[in-house]
């Protein structure tokens, strides 16, 4: 009889981690649903190395903040042009329209 006890106690071990696991692992991938969410399109702008490049982007929340997913470069504008904020104000207006022509073809 004590030969079949350590079997049936090593059996009913593995069984209960078998099933701590199964549980764990199976709350993590809802969780992960939650956070991540659905994507989404979004007008921003970009400043790098004397220029300011008006994007649209592809973002969905993740665990760590937002993600970027994709980029398109609308318009790029230098620092210094002395027609920034008219050129600015274009390319944020494209931007916006662009921004709802891709929500509406990603429905």
């Amino acid at each position: 009889m004590r030969l079949l006890a350590l079997p049936v106690t090593l059996i009913v071990i593995a069984l209960l981690v078998y099933l701590l696991v199964t549980l764990t692992r199976a709350g993590k991938p809802a969780a992960r649903r939650e956070a991540t969410g659905s994507p989404r399109w979004e007008a921003g702008t970009v400043m790098e190395n004397g220029w300011t490049m008006i994007v649209v982007r592809k973002v969905a929340p993740g665990p760590n903040g937002p993600l970027e997913l994709t980029r398109q470069t609308v318009r790029s504008i230098r620092d210094d042009d002395p027609e920034w904020d008219e050129r600015y104000r274009e390319g944020m207006l494209e931007a916006r329209n662009r921004v709802s022509t891709l929500e509406i073809e990603s429905g």
